[in-house]
């Protein structure tokens, strides 16, 4: 498997549960520590360091030390390997959308 898919893989595991798509959603707007996230999920520590060790191994968190806390942040280039799958569907079907209109366009003016 190559580095990109294995990338996404992870990507897409560690996006697939709700709790750790709630993490990135507090996470984004800044560095936050465990308890602060822990706080907001409703959650014990313990679990969302769990979550934040899954996030981090795919590549969509960081961390960085400050005094006795680990402080967390969305890591963007981490969701860029997501974007840039869903990316690559676009043009193909925007295409095979244009063309099914335009052939529907014909055959109604040939009616």
């Amino acid at each position: 498997m190559s580095e990109p898919q294995f990338a996404l893989d992870r990507a897409f595991h560690a996006l697939s549960d709700p709790n750790r798509r709630t993490i990135l959603a507090i996470v984004r707007n800044g560095h936050r520590a465990v308890g602060e996230i822990a706080e907001a999920l409703g959650g014990s520590q313990q679990i969302v360091s769990h979550h934040l060790k899954v996030l981090r191994e795919a590549g969509l968190v960081t961390d960085s030390r400050s005094g006795t806390r680990r402080l967390y942040a969305v890591r963007v280039e981490g969701l860029a390997v997501g974007k840039a799958f869903f990316d690559d569907f676009w043009p193909e079907r925007l295409s095979a959308l244009k063309r099914a209109v335009e052939e529907s366009a014909t055959r109604s003016a040939d009616d």
